[in-house]
């Protein structure tokens, strides 16, 4: 799953930069730093489990910022999905999409309280079904 905001990339050369970050995420070690530069980008990452959460940023991010929202992020999806699992996001990309927005407006952070976002979230499921 991916979400941009600011580049303006075509498909391939998406498909080419996750490619690019997800083998160097996956090639360091667990005593490595969380966070490296890779082109112009400044990638914050997080490992849960299985899962990776990745961000790119610009230089004007700060690291311990991103890795509190990363984590923000995963305590939100597991709130909602009960231990969240690749199954969950692979199976609601969606509902993901949509927690991330309510996080997120334009690539900015606006959100971090987890009352806050995962109201909306219950509204819309009631609302569904």
């Amino acid at each position: 799953m991916a979400k941009y905001f600011t580049e303006t990339l075509t498909t391939e050369e998406r498909r080419a930069l996750e490619g690019e970050v997800v083998r160097k995420c996956l090639s360091r070690t667990d005593k490595q730093c969380s966070f490296y530069d890779h082109r112009q980008y400044k990638i914050i990452y997080k490992r849960y489990a299985s899962l990776f959460f990745m961000v790119g940023v610009d230089d004007e991010e700060n690291e311990l910022g991103i890795l509190e929202f990363i984590h923000c992020f995963v305590e939100i999806l597991d709130k909602h999905f009960g231990q969240v699992c690749e199954l969950d996001i692979m199976n609601e990309p969606e509902m993901v999409h949509y927690i991330m927005d309510e996080m997120l407006i334009n690539g900015c952070i606006v959100d971090t309280n987890k009352t806050n976002i995962l109201e909306p979230v219950q509204l819309l499921e009631q609302a569904m079904g």
